[in-house]
This record gives structure tokens, C-alpha cells and sequence, in this order.
């Protein structure tokens, strides 16, 4: 029981890192100091990392990396329609 309390508290707090982030994209739209690469990387790793929880069946790692890709992909597609658009560099 107490091993499941940190892993949700460690999935909570791993998972509340990413909004200030996609808070800040989401209203000023300022891409510019993001790396493209390092948002693909983190991209591919979380959803590796949600693969694994989903194979293990571990709910706090499922929980975690499912609500992580959301404002990560979030940043991530932004950066690439800037990058795209030709309104920033990667």
C-alpha cells in the first residue's frame, strides 16, 4: 500500500511538471527557446514509458505517462507547426 502511495504521488508530481509549460506555450504561443528534438525525444520516451505501465499493468506509471503526453503534445506540436510554418528554427 504505501509503495503504491509514492507511485501515485511520484506519477502526480511527474505528470504536474509539464502544465506550466503548455500553460506558458498555450498563452503566449512563444516557441522559439523549445528544442523540437528534445520534445520528440521526450515524446517517443513517454509513450515507451506508458507502453511499458500498459504491459506491466502498473497504474501509476499508466496514469503518469498517459496525462504527461498531453501538454507534451501539446508543446510538441505547437513547436512543429512554428517550425513548419517557417515562423521559427527547431
Amino acid at each position: 500500500m504505501v509503495t503504491e502511495i509514492i507511485g501515485l504521488l511520484a506519477a502526480i508530481l511527474s505528470t504536474l511538471n509539464q502544465f506550466p509549460q503548455a500553460y506558458k506555450v498555450m498563452k503566449t504561443r512563444d516557441t522559439q527557446s523549445i528544442s523540437l528534438y528534445m520534445y520528440c525525444i521526450v515524446e517517443v520516451a513517454i509513450a515507451l514509458w506508458l507502453v511499458y505501465g500498459i504491459l506491466l499493468r502498473d497504474f501509476p506509471l499508466i496514469l503518469a505517462n498517459s496525462l504527461s503526453l498531453i501538454p507534451i503534445t501539446y508543446i510538441f506540436v505547437v513547436k512543429l507547426f512554428h517550425v513548419i510554418s517557417g515562423k521559427e528554427s527547431i
